[in-house]
């Protein structure tokens, strides 16, 4: 295939897709219910050449990957994909479905995915296909990439097959192996969520509390006693003879000569094996003299970690598996030694080569089948046989190459469980409750499972932990047993739950308050709380890590804790946008509101597309779940339609209102509600179910609201009652649970926290967007309202704004604290996010000057861009019945020094007061001194927001 040029264009382009950037989701997410990997791939000059206008692509491609026939596409058919090629198709909407064939191919069953064209970047594509494995999906993307480039440019360098052979040995290293693997999709059936610890076989089944973990077939439940007896195969023996069982004679040897001793006093022929060896390494069987001792000797002791071999009587007939889970049996199988078997053609060597061929062969544990190794001591036995590696046995005859039945050294399996003796069966259960194992793999040697061993001689020759489970789930002859089914059984008896109810609390502000209170309504319950927010990660009230714990991976963090029996889960659009939700689903999803905030970051240009990403924890709510949602606010409202749970609505507006309407008929409908309701003695929160009515509290006696006057704390203890309502906790739980949560800084660090310095109230708020500071600008007049103070009150804010905002987000900043506050201090925050020293600080002292000019309340605007530095600046200049509203960027640091002063500050007195020439405040402002301010103060109306009476 030649190379693609540009009509017109200067020269000869090389065509190809490039990856722009790779995101992982590992949960829902914008784009998908299910874990996805998301290209934006860049077409370039491609972007002018679909499929149809690329002669001999389609059929090059389909030849490559016949597969490909199978897919529906957008048609619903098979073959569906296929004709959109041959009609002309985007070469990024090919490398989703190659991506997706690829890992087909490897053994992972994928369907679903979309190609999106990037909105104003003509060329670039949003590329999302599903994946099993993330590193397998991550390389199948760039495989299809390279692959789709290939067929284009027709590059002679691009080896196809070696690229294949690549990818297909990342699958086979990544991949679990058969034991782990089945006792997953066990565990999937049941829906019981699972998490890979590392990258090999150790797993967790379930979540918090009920989390339970296994490493291949080892258990959480396996004792350890047990694991170590059974590696210490001349104590086994020991036991089990000791309690009647038939076990060979035995001793344990740690030189030559004592092997060669301890085997002539149990007689010819022996056995010498590691004592802890494992898959049959170091095993010599049938050793007949002495010199096959001395040779047996350095081959058992190489495999051997401690350097003590064990010596036992060899017992003849056949190798016998019984797998015991849980006490019972639960499989059997005949294990037969890696061999070929004659046809009269082919050489020894040939034949092992024809059997190697076999696809269900691989290396290791890979595959069902293992790949037969031919050794110097595969060679060796092939000669005790009267054959040499070119020779041609004849038809029919089997030519041993190895002594043990393992199928990690070749071996094949024939299953046997229906054909075993119940005597035989007892036998092994027995043994397997005697060494104390809960999955046991218990080997016999005798001549026939289907006779009692008592009578057709035979013995126990090991107990193996941890037995692997592949000779019984991919049997190479008989049927496969579903064993893993008694696995999940012992770990979760059926009716025990593997899930611990979680609750996903998003929206732009509230989040970290709403999910502070249900998580103090649920402690009065006992629960053990795993809480993820903006200040970190809390597990039953302990502040485990100290960081903006929002996100996915915190998520999985309080998931993992054994001690957790309740989730509550900030959700913030970072994590959303930057890998999904760190979980498949919650119970209960919460939206607090949608507003200005975070626009123009990741592609969200609007509050719609806020919305968008904010509704994914609503995607993720089961048809048994229920999402919490803030009627009054219209985004939040829409996210009814894509919600398959109940829906709890809290609304603050009036009953004769349209939204009070909406949640009426709603309610009639099945949905339920948290409602105000005025009264003569003030607003009660009322629990609405169908027609029912349930008085619950009255907001004046909830601490967080500040007897009411913090109107964002009524809106959180709505959505914290209807959250609890749904999760089943009985009224009086939750009444008490909000009456008892207050904003000190021991419950709700950096919300809302008061502390009095001399005699003036100080609010220090992790307030960092327009919408926030305007409640809190308006908390501030009804808080000041209800004191019934004569006097007029002077109002101070310490305010910053994130760098990463607009600047018409930051500059409205300004505007907002130059509207409800006397005394704006302009801060910054000490992550800066791209922006000059002073660039934020300055837009919103542009804002606040503007709205000053305007008519508006502030008369002092100071700029002070360290944060303590202006903390200190507000409290320098308060005086008693001042309110000073700090918000915080580090509000830890921000209490300490709050905390500072009420130890240091003399009762009645004035640290310091701002003098005329104070080179902090500039010569334009109205008022230049706290004199002058109160001579204004005197001399206009008081604004009746202050006074009463």
């Amino acid at each position: 295939m030649t190379v693609v040029e540009i009509p017109q264009a200067p020269g000869p382009i090389e065509p190809s897709l490039r990856i722009r950037s790779t995101r992982v989701y590992r949960g829902p997410n914008v784009w998908s219910y299910e874990p996805a990997i998301h290209l934006v791939l860049d077409l370039g000059v491609l972007e002018y050449y679909p499929t149809h206008a690329l002669p001999g692509f389609t059929e090059a491609l389909v030849e490559l990957f016949p597969g490909l026939q199978r897919h529906s596409c957008s048609r619903g058919r098979e073959g569906g994909f296929i004709e959109r090629l041959h009609e002309g198709t985007w070469l990024g909407h090919v490398a989703e479905h190659l991506a997706l064939q690829l890992q087909q191919e490897a053994g992972h069953d994928v369907r679903r995915g979309k190609t999106r064209g990037v909105e104003d970047r003509e060329g670039w594509y949003n590329v999302i296909f599903a994946f099993l494995d993330e590193s397998v999906g991550l390389a199948a993307g760039e495989l299809a990439v390279n692959i789709v480039n290939h067929l284009v440019q027709n590059n002679p360098e691009f080896d196809v097959e070696a690229e294949l052979e690549r990818f297909h040995n990342l699958v086979q290293r990544k991949a679990f192996g058969p034991s782990t693997q089945a006792i997953i999709e066990e565990a999937v059936s049941r829906d019981i969520p699972w998490t890979r610890l590392n990258g090999a076989s150790l797993v967790q089944l379930g979540q918090g509390v009920h989390a339970q973990r296994i490493r291949a077939t080892m258990t959480s439940r396996t004792p350890a006693l047990a694991v170590d007896i059974a590696g210490d195969k001349n104590l086994t023996v020991k036991l089990l003879g000791s309690a009647g069982l038939p076990v060979p004679k035995s001793d344990v040897v740690r030189t030559m000569e004592g092997t060669v001793e301890a085997a002539k006093e149990i007689g010819f022929p022996v056995v010498v094996k590691p004592l802890d060896g494992n898959h049959g390494r170091g095993v010599c069987l049938n050793l007949q003299n002495e010199d096959d001792v001395r040779e047996a000797y350095p081959i058992a002791l190489a495999q051997s970690r401690r350097g003590v071999l064990q010596v036992e009587s060899f017992v003849t007939g056949k190798d016998y598996r019984c797998l015991i889970i849980d006490g019972r049996m639960a499989a059997i199988a005949e294990r037969v030694p890696a061999h070929v078997m004659g046809d009269g053609e082919h050489t020894v060597a040939e034949l092992v080569d024809i059997t190697n061929a076999d696809p269900r062969r691989g290396y290791g544990h890979e595959k069902v089948l293992t790949r037969i190794k031919v050794d110097d001591a595969a060679r060796e036995l092939v000669e005790e046989q009267g054959y040499a590696m070119d020779a041609v046995p004849e038809a029919g005859v089997m030519v041993k190459l190895a002594l043990t039945g393992n199928m990690s050294t070749g071996g094949i399996s024939i299953d046997r469980t229906m054909d075993a003796h119940p005597d035989n069966v007892e036998i092994a259960e027995e043994a397997a409750r005697l060494i104390g194992l809960d999955v046991a793999g218990i080997d016999f040697i005798c001549p026939d499972i289907t006779v009692p061993v008592r009578e057709s001689g035979g013995a126990i020759c090991e107990v193996n932990a941890a037995p692997g489970f592949r000779m019984h789930t991919h049997p190479t002859v008989g049927e496969p047993q579903f064993i893993a089914k008694p696995v999940v059984d012992l770990l979760f008896p059926p009716g025990t739950p593997s899930r611990v109810p979680i609750v996903a609390v998003t929206g732009t502000n509230g989040k970290t308050t709403t999910s502070r209170m249900l998580a103090h309504v649920m402690k009065g319950l006992g629960k053990k709380v795993g809480m993820t927010s903006t200040d970190g990660i809390i597990v039953d009230e302990r502040l485990l890590i100290s960081r903006d714990a929002s996100g996915p991976k915190s998520a999985k963090m309080v998931l993992q804790n054994p001690r957790v029996d309740f989730a509550i889960l900030e959700v913030a659009r970072g994590g959303i946008l930057r890998e999904g939700l760190g979980y498949d689903r919650n119970d209960i999803a919460i939206v607090t509101n949608i507003q200005n905030d975070h626009l123009g970051m990741r592609g969200v240009k609007s509050l719609k597309d806020l919305a968008d990403v904010k509704q994914v924890v609503v995607e993720a709510v089961p048809r048994d779940g229920f999402a919490v949602l803030n009627a009054d606010d219209p985004y939040v409202r829409r996210m009814r339609h894509v919600c398959r749970g109940t829906i709890v609505w809290f609304s603050m507006d009036a009953p004769d209102s349209r939204v009070r309407q909406f949640i009426d008929e709603r309610c009639i409908r099945g949905d339920r509600a948290v409602v105000l309701e005025p009264t003569e003695k003030g607003e009660m929160i009322v629990l609405k179910q169908g027609r029912r009515s349930m008085q619950l509290a009255w907001t004046h006696l909830l601490p967080s609201t500040f007897n009411g006057a913090a109107r964002m704390n009524v809106a959180n203890s709505l959505a914290a009652a209807g959250a609890a309502f749904a999760a089943g906790v009985p009224l009086h739980d939750i009444r008490q649970g909000l009456r008892t949560f207050t904003t000190s800084y021991y419950l709700s660090p950096g919300r809302l926290n008061r502390i009095e310095v001399d005699h003036a109230e100080v609010f220090v708020d992790y307030c960092h967007n327009p919408a926030g500071l305007d409640l809190l600008g308006e908390f501030v007049d009804r808080y000041v309202a209800g004191k019934n103070r004569a006097q007029r009150v002077r109002r101070t804010v310490v305010v910053g704004a994130a760098g990463d905002r607009r600047d018409q987000d930051i500059r409205e900043m300004g505007e907002l604290a130059a509207k409800w506050f006397d005394t704006v201090i302009i801060r910054e925050d000490e992550n800066l996010r791209r922006r000059e020293v002073g660039e934020a600080a300055r837009i919103i002292e542009e804002g606040a000057r503007a709205v000053a000019a305007d008519g508006g309340r502030a008369t002092k605007i100071v700029t002070v861009l360290d944060e303590l530095e202006a903390t200190t600046k507000a409290l320098d200049r308060a005086r008693p019945n001042d309110v000073i509203v700090i918000c915080a960027d580090k509000h830890a640091r921000v209490m300490a020094t709050v905390e500072e002063r009420t130890h240091l500050a003399t009762p009645g007195a004035h640290t310091h007061e701002e003098q005329p020439g104070d080179p902090d405040f500039s010569p334009d402002e109205r008022f230049a001194s706290a004199e002058e301010d109160d001579a204004a103060a005197e001399a206009v109306t008081p604004n009746p927001a202050d006074t009463q009476g």
